[in-house]
């Protein structure tokens, strides 16, 4: 019991669900900075997508850190990434040639850098957060900037 309510404390089933999602698809905090760390070489390298991130980016240690984190969450479900990724990315200059060839390249790193199901697991969930996030900046592109939103 904790001294200030009385009540049990509850156990955080996330270390199970982590543990679990290594065991079946050999993904680790290890092997997620090295996908993370390969992909954004190729990004930064890549004609379309590079100029994008260059314009945005000066300091890539604390973005890629962010990026380790946001993976870490989606992929093991650990909960260390607290960020809000749709605002950071409604307002972009992209399209959905972008979101494609930021899928290639994420796919292809995927591949080379996981096992087979682990690369299976990243990819589903990048294909996932591409659509959000294309939704989003179709949506943002849709709506008038002077316009408040009411919802």
């Amino acid at each position: 019991m904790t001294p200030q309510n009385n009540r049990p404390q509850i156990a955080s089933a996330r270390p199970k669900m982590t543990a679990a999602i290594t065991v079946e698809t050999g993904l680790d905090e290890q092997v997620l900075r090295s996908l993370v760390e390969r992909f954004y070489d190729k990004v930064r390298t890549d004609a379309v997508l590079g100029p994008i991130f260059e314009a945005r980016i000066s300091d890539w240690s604390p973005h890629l850190d962010r990026m380790v984190a946001f993976w870490s969450s989606v992929a093991l479900m650990t909960g260390r990434y607290h960020g809000r990724p749709v605002p950071a990315h409604a307002r972009l200059p992209v399209d959905a040639a972008h979101f494609e060839r930021w899928l290639g390249l994420f796919r292809a790193t995927a591949r080379e850098t996981c096992t087979p199901s682990g690369a299976a697991h990243v990819i589903e969930r990048a294909e996932r957060i591409a659509r959000s996030l294309q939704m989003a900046v179709e949506d943002a592109k849709a709506a008038p900037d002077d316009v408040p939103k009411l919802c």
